[in-house]
């Protein structure tokens, strides 16, 4: 894997170094996104920001890690996501396991919704959801993990990871559905 030059390098280098200032010129640049990716976790402002400022934190103490393979920004974003899934499982999340009677293979099925849906009005509706299904599904549509990423993540088996994002992407469309109806279009 080739390396790649981080876009704010210098900056970089002086918080390897402790330097305060670029710590914060880091924080600034990078916090409205860390929050949003947070945000996508935790069901109040308040609860990402504060898992946001706690990423911040490990960052800071494991920059010495950062070796510029991914971007600054990909490398941040994980120990924010990982900061949420253990703010997650602190609460204790119920992910309670289910029978592999009740797994469907998801391959198959249909992910598209109407045209007149937009972005915001999807994650809208992701916030609503339990927490357990809000979590599984953020990680496969919004971020991208697979079902063997995800329950090493969150400790779950893949069948119940599978079962989670199906059992969200039915409660998502329903509320998908009654917002355009509740819209009007």
């Amino acid at each position: 894997m080739s390396r790649t030059k981080p876009i704010h390098h210098s900056i970089i280098q002086r918080c390897k170094k402790n330097d305060a200032k670029a710590q914060m010129e880091l924080y600034n640049l990078y916090c409205k996104a860390m929050f949003l990716v947070a945000k996508r976790y935790m069901k109040d402002d308040m609860a990402a920001e504060d898992v946001m400022q706690d990423a911040f934190i490990k960052a800071f103490k494991k920059m010495e890690t950062y070796k510029g393979e991914v971007s600054f920004g990909a490398w941040l974003k994980r120990i924010v996501i990982n900061q949420s899934i253990d703010e997650l499982k602190k609460k204790r999340l119920e992910l309670v396991s289910i029978n592999n009677e009740t797994h469907q293979v998801l391959e198959d099925d249909d992910w598209q919704v109407e045209d007149a849906t937009t972005m915001q009005h999807i994650v809208s509706c992701i916030k609503e959801l339990k927490e357990k299904y809000r979590v599984v599904l953020s990680l496969y549509l919004l971020e991208g993990y697979d079902h063997q990423e995800i329950s090493q993540i969150l400790g779950i088996t893949e069948v119940t990871s599978r079962t989670h994002l199906l059992r969200g992407k039915k409660q998502l469309q329903k509320s998908l559905k009654h917002m355009r109806y509740a819209e009007g279009y």
